[in-house]
C-alpha cells in the first residue's frame, strides 16, 4: 500500500488564521514571548495570592431537606454547636473507677479554662463499665472551630501525660476533619513527586532529549501555576469550596499541558521531516500552528465546554472543580499558542531530537519502524471491521453492564482511614457509647401560639421511638428549645453508620410516617429532618438528579462541536458515542472492584458498599473531556489524509499511526497520574484515580485501537464517508 499524505498548510496565503500569526510572532521574537509569558504567570501567580482564596459561606454545602433544617436552626439559634468527646479507658482493659474518675476531673478542669470551651459535659461510663466519655462543646459556630481545635487536642495531650496508666482518645468532627485534610494533602504532595520524574522519563523516551522532554512539562506547570493565580482571583466571583479542588485544576492541567506541547512539538518535528531536516525551525512552527495550533484550540474549546457541564450540577463544589478546571485549560491552550512557539523556535534545529533518534529516524524514514507497529495493530480492524467492532463493543459492554447495579451515597466516618487517631477514637468511642455516634436532628418551627402543642409534640416524637431498633438503645434523645419556645431541636441517636441501610429505614421512617404525625400535625408547623444520614441521603439523591442533565448536555456539546469541526453528521455522532463508551466501562468497573470485597487486598481499602456519589460526574466530565481530546487528534489527522487524496481506509491508517505515538505517550502520562491517586488512603481519591486511569486505558486501546478504526471502516462501506474529505488530489508521499 502507497503512503499518502496531506500537502503543506498553504500558510504563505496573504489571509492567516490567528493562530498563525500569533505562533509566528512568537517564533520570530522569541524573548519577547517568553518575556511576556513569565510575566503573566508571576503577575497572575503573585496577585492570585495577594487577594487570597475567597472560600464559600458555610451554609452553601446545606442541600434538600437537610439543608432546610439547618437553615430554620440557624434562623433560631438551634444550629448544631462543634462538640469534642474524649474517650477514658484503661491499656489492659478494666478501668479503675477512682482513677478514671481523678483524670476526668483534671481534664475537665483544664478544658473549662481554655477561651475555645463553652462547656464540659459530666463524665458518662459506658454500659459496660470499662471507658468514660467527656463531651466538650466549643465556643465558636461550629463552621469556625476546625480552626481553633488544637488547643483541645493539645490539653487532652498533657492529660494523657499526666496520667499515664490510662488512655486519652479525642475524637469530634473538628479534629477528624483537620486530620483528614492534613493527611490528604500530605499525600497528595507525594502524588505530585511521583508523577513530575515519571511525565520527565516519557517524554524523555518520546523526544529522545531531555531538553525537548523539560518543555511541555516547563508549560504544564507554568500553566497550572498561572491558573491557581487566576482561580484564586475569580474566587471573590466565584467562592472556592476548598477540599481537592486545587488537586484536579493540577491534574487537568497536567494532562492538557503536557498533550498540547506534544501534539505542537511532533507536528513541527513531522514539517521538519517532510523537508528531510532542511526546513527552517520557524516554518516549521508555522505549518504546525496551521494544523496542530487550531485543533488544540479546538479541542480546548470541547474540552471546556464539556467541564461546563458541571455547573448545572448546582453544588458548590463542582462548580469551583468547573471553574479551576476551564481556567487551567484556557491557560494551557494560550501557553501552547504563544510561549511554545518561542521556546522551540530558541531551541532550533535541536528539536529534531539526539543523535540517535536522528538516525533511527534517517535510517529508516520518518516515523516507518513505528509505522509498521501501529499497521499490524490496525489490520484486523481495517480487515475484518464487523468482527473487530463486536468484540471491543463486547468488552466495553460486559464492564459498562455493572453500572447498572451502581448505589451512591456521600463518603462516611465509617469510610474515613482507620489510621488515623480521630476515626480510630471515634470507632472506640462508638463502639461503648452507640448514642455518641450519628444521629436525626428534627429541627421546627412554629407561631407562638403553638409553642405548647410543639413541645408536647417532641415529647410524643421521643416516646414513639423508645423501643424501636432503628434507634439507639441507650442513650436520651437531646432536645434543644428556643428561649421563646417556639423552635426545637430533637437529636435523635442511631446505632448504625452513614451508609448503613437501617440508617436510611430510621431515616425514611421519621420524614414519611412520624415527624408528620407528631410535628406534622400542628397547623403552624414548619419542620425538616437533618443530620449526617439524611445529608449523605439528600446529596446522592441530588447527584442523581442531575446526571441525566449533565450527560445530555455534555453530549450535546460534543456533538455539536465534531460536527462544526468535521461537517460530518456521521462522524459527529461516532465520536459522541466512542467518547460515552470509556465512561461507561469506567462506571460498570467501579461498581465491579469497589462496590463489593474481593479487590480489597489489591488496592488497600474497606469496601462502603457504594461509589462517592460526587465519583460518576467527576468521571463522566473528566475522562471525557480527556478522550474527546484524544479523539479530535486522532480524527484530526484522519481528514487530513483524506484531503490529501488517501482512500478513507488508508486515510484511517495514516491518521492513527501519526497521531499513535503522541496520543500513546500522553495515555501514559495521565495513567501513572490517575494511578498514582488510586494510592491516596481516601475511598473517594481511589475510586476516581482507578476509574479516570481505567478509562484512559480502554480509550487508548479498545477504543482508538479496535473500535475506532472498525467503525470507521465500516461507515466507508456503507457509503457515509463524508465527500468534501475527498475533494483535493492523491499526493504522494515524499
Amino acid at each position: 500500500m502507497s503512503t499518502r499524505t496531506a500537502p503543506p498548510p498553504q500558510t504563505g496565503s496573504t489571509k492567516r488564521s490567528p493562530t498563525v500569526r500569533i505562533a509566528t510572532w512568537s517564533a520570530t521574537n522569541p524573548w519577547k514571548a517568553i518575556l511576556a509569558w513569565t510575566v503573566f504567570v508571576a503577575v497572575c501567580f503573585g496577585a492570585g495570592a495577594a487577594a487570597g482564596t475567597n472560600q464559600v459561606a458555610f451554609s452553601d454545602y446545606w442541600i434538600g431537606e437537610a439543608g432546610d433544617a439547618e437553615t430554620i436552626a440557624l434562623e433560631n439559634g438551634l444550629d448544631a454547636p462543634a462538640v469534642e468527646q474524649i474517650l477514658i479507658s484503661s491499656p489492659d482493659g478494666a478501668l479503675d473507677p477512682e482513677a478514671a474518675a481523678a483524670a476526668a476531673a483534671d481534664l475537665r478542669t483544664r478544658m473549662d479554662a481554655l477561651d475555645e470551651v463553652a462547656e464540659v459535659a459530666g463524665p458518662v461510663t459506658a454500659k459496660s463499665g470499662d471507658a468514660l466519655m467527656l463531651a466538650v462543646t466549643m465556643s465558636m459556630p461550629a463552621h469556625e472551630a476546625a480552626d481553633h481545635v488544637d488547643p483541645l487536642l493539645e490539653t487532652t495531650a498533657a492529660v494523657q501525660e499526666a496520667h499515664p496508666d490510662l488512655d486519652f482518645a479525642q475524637t469530634g468532627g473538628k479534629s477528624m476533619s483537620n486530620e483528614l485534610n492534613d493527611q490528604l494533602g500530605t499525600q497528595l504532595a507525594q502524588v505530585e513527586r511521583f508523577t513530575l520524574p515519571i511525565t520527565l522519563l516519557i517524554l524523555f523516551i518520546v523526544f529522545g532529549s531531555l531538553l525537548l522532554a523539560g518543555v511541555p512539562l516547563l508549560l504544564a506547570i507554568s500553566s497550572i501555576v498561572a491558573a491557581l493565580g487566576v482561580y484564586a482571583l475569580s474566587s471573590h466571583f466565584f467562592p472556592d469550596a476548598g477540599g481537592a479542588v486545587t488537586s484536579v485544576l493540577a491534574m487537568i492541567g497536567m494532562a492538557v499541558g503536557v498533550d498540547y506541547s506534544l501534539f505542537y512539538l511532533k507536528r513541527v518535528r513531522e514539517e521538519r521531516r517532510r523537508s528531510g531536516g532542511t526546513a527552517d525551525p520557524a516554518r516549521a512552527i508555522e505549518l504546525a500552528a496551521e494544523t496542530a495550533g487550531r485543533t488544540i484550540v479546538t479541542s480546548g474549546i470541547a474540552v471546556i465546554v464539556s467541564l461546563a457541564g458541571l455547573y448545572l450540577v448546582d453544588d458548590v463544589i463542582f462548580s469551583s472543580i468547573a471553574t479551576a478546571c476551564i481556567i487551567v485549560v484556557a491557560i494551557a491552550v494560550i501557553s501552547s499558542l504563544t510561549v511554545l512557539p518561542a521556546l522551540l523556535a530558541k531551541i532550533g534545529r535541536r528539536i529534531d531530537g539526539g543523535k540517535l533518534l536522528r538516525r533511527k529516524a534517517t535510517s529508516t524514514g520518518p516515523g516507518r519502524g513505528e509505522g509498521r507497529v501501529w499497521s499490524a495493530l490496525l489490520r484486523p480492524s481495517l480487515r475484518h471491521p464487523v468482527a473487530t467492532a463486536v468484540i471491543g463493543l463486547v468488552v466495553i459492554g460486559g464492564l459498562a453492564l455493572p453500572a447498572l447495579a451502581m448505589t451512591t451515597s456521600v463518603e462516611g466516618r465509617e469510610s474515613f482511614p482507620k489510621s488515623l487517631d480521630s476515626i480510630a477514637a471515634y470507632d472506640a468511642l462508638v463502639a461503648e457509647f452507640p448514642a455518641a455516634g450519628l444521629a436525626h436532628s428534627i429541627v421546627a418551627e412554629v407561631d407562638p401560639a403553638d409553642a405548647d402543642a410543639l413541645a408536647a409534640a417532641a415529647a410524643d416524637l421521643q416516646q414513639r421511638t423508645r423501643g424501636d431498633a432503628l434507634f439507639a438503645a441507650h442513650g436520651d434523645p437531646r432536645l434543644r428549645i428556643a428561649d421563646d419556645g417556639t423552635a426545637i431541636r430533637l437529636d435523635l441517636p442511631i446505632p448504625y453508620a452513614t451508609s448503613d441501610p437501617r440508617a436510611a429505614e430510621s431515616l425514611a421512617l421519621l420524614r414519611d410516617d412520624l415527624v408528620p404525625a407528631t410535628i406534622g400535625q400542628i397547623p403552624s408547623a414548619d419542620y425538616a429532618v437533618s443530620g449526617e444520614p439524611a445529608y449523605a441521603n439528600d446529596y446522592a439523591d441530588h447527584q442523581s438528579s442531575r446526571l441525566a442533565l449533565v450527560v445530555g448536555f455534555v453530549l450535546t456539546a460534543t456533538f455539536i462541536t465534531m460536527l462544526i469541526s468535521f461537517r460530518s453528521l456521521v462522524f459527529a455522532l461516532l465520536s459522541m458515542v466512542l467518547n460515552l463508551l470509556s465512561t461507561l466501562a469506567a462506571w460498570g468497573a467501579l461498581v465491579l472492584v469497589f462496590q463489593y470485597t474481593w479487590a480489597e487486598g489489591l488496592l488497600n481499602f474497606d469496601s462502603a458498599g457504594f461509589i462517592g456519589s460526587r465519583t460518576p460526574l467527576l468521571v463522566f466530565t473528566i475522562l471525557f473531556g480527556l478522550s474527546l481530546d484524544y479523539q479530535l487528534f486522532v480524527m484530526s489527522r484522519i481528514k487530513e489524509a483524506a484531503l490529501g487524496g488517501a482512500a478513507p481506509r488508508e486515510a484511517i491508517s495514516q491518521g492513527i499511526r501519526s497521531s499513535a505515538s503522541v496520543v500513546t505517550s500522553a495515555a501514559v502520562i495521565m495513567m501513572s497520574v490517575f494511578v498514582a491517586f488510586a494510592f491516596i488512603d481516601r475511598i473517594e481519591m481511589k475510586q476516581l484515580g482507578f476509574a479516570l486511569a481505567l478509562g484512559v486505558l480502554l480509550d487508548a486501546v479498545v477504543v482508538r485501537v479496535m473500535l475506532l478504526p472498525a467503525l470507521m471502516a465500516m461507515i466507508d462501506r456503507a457509503g457515509w464517508w463524508p465527500a468534501r474529505w475527498r475533494q483535493q488530489t492523491p499526493v504522494a508521499a515524499p
